[in-house]
C-alpha cells in the first residue's frame, strides 16, 4: 500500500488534490517518518520523489529566467518561488541525509539480507556496498591483518553472537493512528492492548508499532 493509497482512505476527496501538493504531502510524511524510525524504512517506489527531482529543476530553470528582470511584480513571484524552491530541497535533502545516516552506522546490517537490501534505492545499495568495502579495508590495513584468518570477518556471528550492529527496534516511536485499530503494546512486566481511534497519537516500541505502520493503519510523527 503505498501513500496514495493511505491517503485516499483517510480522505476521499484527496483525487481533487493537485498531483504537485499531493506529492509534497508525500515527501513530508516520509520526510517526517524516516527522521522517526530508528531502521531504514522501504525508499518509495511510486515515483513522488523523481516527480519532485524533476519539479525542482523545472523550478530552478523558471528562476534562472525570470532573474534580471525588474519589473516589481516579476521580483515579487520570483520571491515567492524561490522560496517555495528551497522548502523542496530542505525536504529532499534532510530526507536523504537521515537515509544517509542510518546506513553510515549501519551498512553492514542492510546488507546482509535480499529482504533488507530492498529497501534501498540502486544508489543507496551501491553507496553502502562501496562505504563497506571502504571500511573492511581500513580495518584490514589498520590491525585485522594481524589477527588470524578466521577472526578477521566482520560478520562473524561465532558463538551464538553476531557482530553485526543493527538499529534499536524497541526504540519508542510516536505514531498517529490512522483508522480505528488494536493497538499492543510489549511492556517490561507486561504487555497491553488498548482499542486505537482514528486520530489518537501513541507512544510504542518501534517493533510494536511496525505492523500499524506498514499496513496503513497508522504513521510515524
Amino acid at each position: 500500500m503505498d501513500i496514495d493509497d493511505i491517503l485516499r482512505e483517510v480522505d476521499p476527496t484527496i483525487d481533487s488534490i493537485p498531483q504537485e501538493t499531493r506529492d509534497l504531502q508525500a515527501l513530508t510524511r516520509a520526510w517526517v517518518a524516516e527522521r522517526s524510525a530508528p531502521e531504514l524504512l522501504h525508499w518509495p517506489t511510486d515515483g513522488f520523489l523523481d516527480r519532485v527531482n524533476e519539479r525542482i529543476k523545472q523550478q530552478i530553470e523558471k528562476v534562472e529566467e525570470m532573474t534580471g528582470d525588474m519589473d516589481p511584480k516579476t521580483n515579487f513571484a520570483l520571491i515567492v518561488i524561490q522560496t517555495e524552491l528551497e522548502r523542496h530541497r530542505f525536504l529532499v535533502r534532510s530526507y536523504l541525509r537521515a537515509r544517509i545516516a542510518k546506513l553510515d552506522r549501519h551498512a553492514l546490517h542492510y546488507l546482509s539480507s535480499a529482504e533488507l537490501r530492498a529497501r534501498l534505492s540502486p544508489t543507496e545499495l551501491a553507496y553502502a556496498t562501496r562505504h563497506q568495502a571502504l571500511l573492511h579495508n581500513h580495518y584490514l590495513a589498520s590491525f585485522l591483518s594481524s589477527f588470524p584468518a578466521s577472526l578477521q570477518n566482520l560478520n562473524d556471528t561465532a558463538g551464538n553472537t553476531s557482530m553485526v550492529d543493527g538499529p534499536d527496534l524497541d526504540a519508542a516511536v510516536f505514531i498517529r493512528l490512522l483508522r480505528d485499530a488494536a493497538v499492543v503494546g510489549r511492556g517490561t512486566d507486561t504487555d497491553d492492548t488498548m482499542d486505537g481511534k482514528t486520530g489518537d497519537v501513541v507512544i510504542l516500541r518501534w517493533s510494536d508499532a511496525r505492523p500499524l505502520v506498514q499496513s496503513g493503519r497508522a504513521e510515524l510523527v
